[in-house]
C-alpha cells in the first residue's frame, strides 16, 4: 500500500494481488485487515477499499481536547508527526473526547498560522470509560461537571440512576451512551466519593480521575502471600555470596521500597571498586503469574502527596524484595572498577546475595560529609572512610558526565508537608546535597553499563531513551537566546548536548538563568521506553537502560528477566525466545511510557490541588516569584515556594500587552514594559478556586520600562487629552525611542509633530478597540 502505483482495493482484489487462497487464508486476511483498521493502520472507505490515511488526506492520532471545546489531533504515525497537529474547531469534533484516537480529514487549506486544520471523521478508540467530576442535581435528572476541563461535555444522569448522590458531591459516572449524533452524552453515578470539603476526597477523585488502581485484587494478593519471607539455601544456587562485603543503603527518611544497595572499595592498583547491588525482585515476580499481570497492568508506582500506589503488593514491595538492614537478600549486581580518572576499565554483572550493615538516609549522609556531625561520625565511624571515598568517586563520574556533554538542568523540586487529614501545612525544598548526588551518580553508572553490556551481547533489551531534539525547535532556541547575546552551534540544524550544557554554564547565576533553562527544557523532547537503543541526548549516552529500580518500575523488573535467563543459560537465549521477546518488547515499551506519563501527570495534579488548598487563607498576602510562563491572556508566576499562580491581563491596566511568541515575553504598546519568563516580580494573591484549581495574583512590581518616557512611569494628570500630550512630548524629546518616526533633517518641531501624529493613531485605535 506504501507503493506509489497502489490504489485502494477491496479484500477480493486484495487476495488476487496477494496470491491468497480461499479458506484459512482469506479469512486470517480479513481478520488482519479489521485489525489493521481498528489500529488505524489503514482505513477502509465507503465503497469497502483499503488504503493508507496518509495517502487519502487522513490523519490518525490522539485528540488533546481543550476546554473552550477546540482541539489538536495528535499524530501516532511516526512520518505524519514531522507535519504538525491538526487543527479541529469545535464543530467538526463529531463526538469525540479528549484522549480518543481518532482519525481526521484534513482540509486542504491551512489556517492562517500555517497549522493543519480539519475535522474528525472516525473514533477509533473511546479511552474514557469514566467520568470524575461534581454532581449536580436538577431534582429529577441531574449533570456531572467533569474534573478535567478538557472533555468539554456535561453527562447527564437519569434520576434512576443518581445511587445515592447529592447536589455537590463528587462522584465517578460510568459512561452508558457517548455522543453521538443529536444524543448527548448519558451516564450513571457507580461511586459517591463525598463533599469537596471532606479529607481524603480531592485525592481519592485525582485517583479515580486517572483510573490508578487502589486495591489489588484477590488473586495477587494470594500469590504475594505464597511468597516466602525469608531466604532458604535453595534460593542461594547460582548466586556469589557478598553478605561479608561492607554495603548500605542511602534513601529518604520515608522510603519503605529499599531497591538498591551500595558499597565502595580502593584496590590495590588505587582504582576504586563501586558495587550496585539492585534486589532481584524477578526471582519472584516470574513471567505471565498473577504478579507480573499485574505489575504490567500498574506499569510503575504512583507517588502522590500523601499515599504511595505500589507497582507490587506490600509484601513484596516492602517486605522480601525491599533491601532492609542486616537481612540476607537476593540481588543482582553490578561491579565496576574505576581509574583515579574515572575510566571504566572493568565490569562484572551476576545474580548475588547481600546483607546490608546499614539503612543510611540522606540526612545523615549528607551531615556526616558536609556537617561533620560529631555523633552521626561516631555512630557510623566504620563507615564514614566509605562515605567520603563514595564522594571522591561521585564528583569524578559527575565531571565525567559534564566533561562528555551530559546537560545537567538544577531546578528546584519542592515536597508538600500534609497533617493527618490530608490539610497542606507546609511546603519546602527538597534537597539535592551530596549525599542525593553519590546516588543518583551510582545509579546512572550502573545503568549505563549494563546497557552498555547487553547491546553488544545482541539480546533484546529494553532501553531508556532520550532523542535529539527537532531541528526546527532548536533554530527558535536559538533565535530566543540571540536576544540575550548567546548562540549554540552544532551542524546544520543538529546540536550536541555539549553545547546546550556549555550555555547553562554561561548563564549560571546570571538574570536570565532561569528563562534560557526554562526554554532549553521545553525545546526537547520526552524521555521514554524503546526496544532499540537510539541513545540518551540529555545524558550524552549512546546506551542507557533502568536497571535500578525494578520495585516501582516495570521496565527494570523486564530487563532483570532477561539477565537472570541469559545466565541461566550460559549467555545465549533460544532462537523462540529472542524472537518472542524482540516482538513483544516494542509493546511493552510503549505502554510503560503512557504509564509513566499517566502517573507523572497524577502526581502533579495531586500536588496543584494541596497547593491551590494551601493558599485558600493567603488571600491578599504579597509574595515573591519569577515569571514561569507568557500567554496571549496572562503571565503565570511561580513564587519561591513553586505555586504558580495567573496574573490576567485585564490586571496589567497600565498598558495595552501584546504577546511575543518568539520573545516569551508580553510587550507593553506604549510604555514598552516588557515581561519574560524568568523575570522576578512581586504579586498580590487576589483570589483562590478550589474548585477550578486556580490562583489569581496580581502585579505589584516587575517587568521593564524601555518605552516612551525614558523607564518611568507616566503622569497622572487626571485628563486623557492632556496626559497623551504629556507621552507625546516625552516622546519627540526622547531620541531612538521606540514608536517615533525620526526625521533625519534633525528639525525638532517636525519631530515633536510626527510624534503627536503616532500617538494620536495609537489612541484611535485603542478607542475603535
Amino acid at each position: 500500500m506504501k507503493e506509489k502505483l497502489y490504489k485502494p482495493m477491496n479484500v477480493m482484489e486484495l487476495k488476487e494481488a496477494l496470491g491468497v487462497r480461499e479458506g484459512d487464508e482469506l479469512e486470517s486476511l480479513v481478520l488482519l485487515l479489521n485489525r489493521m483498521e481498528d489500529e488505524g493502520i489503514v482505513v477502509r472507505t465507503r465503497t469497502h477499499r483499503y488504503g493508507l490515511p496518509s495517502k487519502m488526506n487522513l490523519v490518525v492520532g490522539r485528540l488533546q481536547g481543550k476546554a473552550k471545546g477546540f482541539g489538536f489531533v495528535i499524530p501516532t504515525d511516526p512520518e505524519e508527526i514531522a507535519n504538525g497537529d491538526v487543527y479541529v474547531n469545535a464543530g467538526d469534533m463529531n463526538g469525540a473526547m479528549h484522549g480518543d484516537k481518532v482519525i481526521a480529514r484534513v482540509h486542504t487549506k491551512a489556517g492562517a498560522n500555517g497549522r493543519r486544520e480539519g475535522a474528525i471523521i472516525r473514533i477509533l478508540e473511546r479511552v474514557h470509560k469514566t467520568v470524575v467530576g461534581t454532581f449536580v442535581s436538577h431534582q429529577h435528572y441531574a449533570f456531572v461537571i467533569p474534573d478535567d476541563p478538557r472533555l468539554g461535555i456535561e453527562l447527564f444522569v437519569q434520576e434512576a440512576q443518581f445511587n445515592g448522590a447529592a447536589d455537590g458531591m463528587k462522584v465517578v459516572a460510568e459512561i452508558t451512551h457517548y455522543p453521538e449524533g443529536w444524543k448527548s452524552i448519558e451516564g450513571k453515578v457507580i461511586e459517591v466519593l463525598g463533599y469537596p470539603d471532606e479529607p481524603g476526597v480531592d485525592i481519592l477523585a485525582v485517583i479515580r480521575k486517572h483510573g490508578l488502581p487502589e486495591a489489588f485484587p484477590e488473586e495477587v494478593l494470594q500469590a504475594a502471600e505464597r511468597v516466602p519471607e525469608t531466604i532458604g539455601e535453595e534460593d542461594l544456587k547460582g548466586r556469589r555470596d557478598l553478605r561479608n562485603r561492607r554495603m548500605v543503603t542511602i534513601d529518604g527518611e520515608d522510603a519503605k521500597d529499599l531497591d538498591d544497595a551500595v558499597s565502595v572499595e580502593r584496590l590495590a592498583n588505587g582504582n576504586i571498586l563501586l558495587g550496585v547491588h539492585i534486589a532481584d525482585v524477578s526471582y519472584y515476580v516470574r513471567e505471565n503469574s498473577p504478579l507480573d499481570k499485574e505489575a504490567l497492568n500498574r506499569g510503575t508506582s504512583v507517588y502522590l502527596v500523601d499515599r504511595v500506589i505500589p507497582m507490587l503488593p506490600h509484601r513484596l514491595s516492602n517486605g522480601i524484595c525491599s533491601l532492609n538492614p542486616k537481612v540476607d537478600r537476593l540481588t543482582l549486581t553490578c561491579d565496576m572498577e574505576w581509574t583515579p580518572d574515572a575510566e571504566l576499565v572493568r565490569h562484572d554483572i551476576y545474580p548475588s546475595v547481600i546483607k546490608t550493615n546499614e539503612r543510611m538516609t540522606y540526612t545523615n549522609v549528607r551531615k556526616i560529609l558536609v556537617e561533620k556531625d560529631p555523633e552521626l561520625m561516631e555512630r557510623y565511624k566504620d563507615l564514614v572512610p566509605d562515605f567520603q571515598l563514595m564522594e571522591e568517586l561521585a564528583m569524578k563520574l559527575l565531571e565525567r558526565r559534564m566533561r562528555r556533554g551530559a546537560i545537567d538542568f538544577d531546578f528546584v523540586e519542592t515536597k508538600i508537608v500534609v497533617d493527618r487529614e490530608g490539610k497542606p501545612v507546609e511546603i519546602k525544598k527538597r534537597e539535592r546535597s551530596i549525599a542525593e548526588q553519590i546516588i543518583e551518580e551510582f545509579m546512572l553508572a550502573a545503568n549505563e553499563t549494563v546497557s552498555e553490556h547487553f547491546h553488544w551481547m545482541n539480546v533484546p533489551f529494553l532501553y531508556r531513551i532520550h532523542e535529539e531534539p527537532d531541528g526546527d525547535r532548536i533554530d527558535e532556541f536559538n533565535e530566543f537566546i540571540y536576544n540575550f547575546g548567546y548562540s549554540v552551534k552544532g551542524v546544520g540544524n543538529k546540536v550536541h548536548p555539549r553545547a546546550l550544557q556549555k550555555l547553562l554554564e554561561e548563564v549560571k547565576d546570571k538574570p536570565e538563568e532561569r528563562i534560557i533553562s526554562t526554554v532549553m527544557l521545553r525545546s526537547m523532547k520526552q524521555a521514554k521506553y524503546s526496544h532499540e537503543p537510539l541513545g540518551h541526548f540529555g545524558l550524552a549516552a549512546e546506551y542507557y537502560s533502568h536497571f535500578t529500580s525494578p520495585i516501582r518500575r516495570y521496565p527494570d523488573l523486564v530487563i532483570h528477566r532477561i539477565i537472570r535467563e541469559t545466565f541461566e543459560n550460559g549467555g545465549l537465549l533460544s532462537q523462540d525466545r529472542t524472537e518472542y521477546l524482540r516482538s513483544r518488547l516494542p509493546e511493552i515499551a510503549q505502554y510503560a511510557s503512557e504509564r509513566e506519563r499517566l502517573a507523572v501527570d497524577a502526581e502533579r495534579e495531586t500536588d496543584l490541588v494541596k497547593k491551590v488548598e494551601f493558599m485558600e487563607n493567603k488571600v491578599g498576602e504579597e509574595y515573591e516569584g519569577h515569571i514561569s510562563g507568557i500567554t496571549t491572556f496572562g503571565i503565570f508566576v511561580e513564587l519561591d515556594n513553586s505555586i504558580e499562580g495567573l496574573v490576567h491581563i485585564s490586571y496589567l491596566e497600565d498598558d495595552y500587552y501584546h504577546h511575543d511568541e518568539k520573545r516569551y515575553a508580553l510587550i507593553g504598546e506604549r510604555t514598552g514594559r516588557t515581561f519574560r519568563i524568568g523575570d522576578r516580580v512581586k504579586v498580590r494573591v487576589e483570589a483562590v478556586n478550589k474548585e477550578n484549581r486556580t490562583i489569581d495574583f496580581r502585579m505589584l512590581e516587575g517587568g521593564q520600562y524601555v518605552g516612551i518616557g525614558g523607564g518611568k512611569r507616566k503622569e497622572k494628570t487626571g485628563d486623557r487629552r492632556r496626559e497623551k500630550v504629556v507621552v507625546a512630548e516625552r516622546a519627540a524629546k526622547s531620541k531612538g525611542r521606540k514608536g517615533i518616526r525620526r526625521d533625519k533633517t534633525g528639525s525638532a518641531d517636525r519631530q515633536k509633530k510626527q510624534g503627536l501624529k503616532v500617538v494620536a493613531k495609537k489612541a484611535a485605535k485603542r478607542k475603535k478597540k
